[in-house]
């Protein structure tokens, strides 16, 4: 396989897993995807940026890259194939080290290109969500060890099978990192317009709305 296709493999994994993760985490919520919003009857606010859209690929294309150029840089450094089986250390060292590297590249990417972002400080945005990549990260030590488990339960074909192997690990890694990290459980986590789509009250735009009222009967 060739090395543009292994990474192109891997991103339709990560979004998949992405995008089912959040029926881990927001089970009864709605959920917003942008410009997707239209297909499933829903308001569409942000097209892209902001978005669970904006998420699932952005994070699953840095997670891609990351993800094979980190097996390429442990492979050279041990001088064999990257393997759980063989190298249990290292391929959980690589586990952390390419999620937190990919996601850690995502954040800043939107910290620096997100005009929703534009009278924040994006400097500060991004080392609070390196803060957060790096508590969210440190909960996916267990990735490599769910496709030993689906062998125990199903079998070794289910646990070297796409779903069993690839898709499962990684939907429950994205949810234990962006649950942990980002506190993105239920109601939490959720952004404006998503609030908004579950009849949920923002307290903190009431607070800046009530400031703002406050400021207009001064000027009065």
């Amino acid at each position: 396989m060739s090395l543009a296709k292994a990474v192109g493999t891997t991103f339709g994994t990560y979004m998949t897993a992405d995008y089912l993760s959040n029926y881990l985490q927001h089970p009864t919520q709605k959920m917003d995807y942008g410009i997707f919003n239209g297909l499933i009857g829903r308001e569409i606010d942000n097209k892209w940026w902001g978005t669970r859209t904006e998420h699932i690929v952005g994070v699953a294309a840095c997670l891609a890259v990351t993800d094979h150029a980190s097996t390429a840089l442990f492979e050279t450094v041990m001088k064999k194939p990257l393997c759980f089986a063989k190298s249990p250390a290292a391929f959980v060292g690589h586990t952390f080290f390419f999620i937190f590297t990919g996601v850690t590249a995502y954040c800043g990417l939107d910290a620096a290109f997100n005009p929703t972002h534009k009278n924040e400080d994006r400097m500060k945005i991004f080392h609070d969500e390196t803060y957060n990549s790096y508590v969210g990260t440190n909960t996916a030590w267990f990735e490599p060890y769910v496709p030993v488990a689906v062998a125990k339960v199903a079998g070794t074909a289910a646990g070297g099978s796409w779903l069993g192997g690839s898709l499962l690990p990684a939907t429950l890694a994205y949810a234990t990192v962006k649950g942990v990290g980002w506190t993105d459980w239920g109601n939490s986590g959720l952004n404006d317009h998503e609030m908004k789509l579950n009849g949920l009250r923002n307290k903190e735009n009431e607070v800046t709305q009530l400031k703002d009222l406050v400021v207009d009967v001064v000027k009065l």
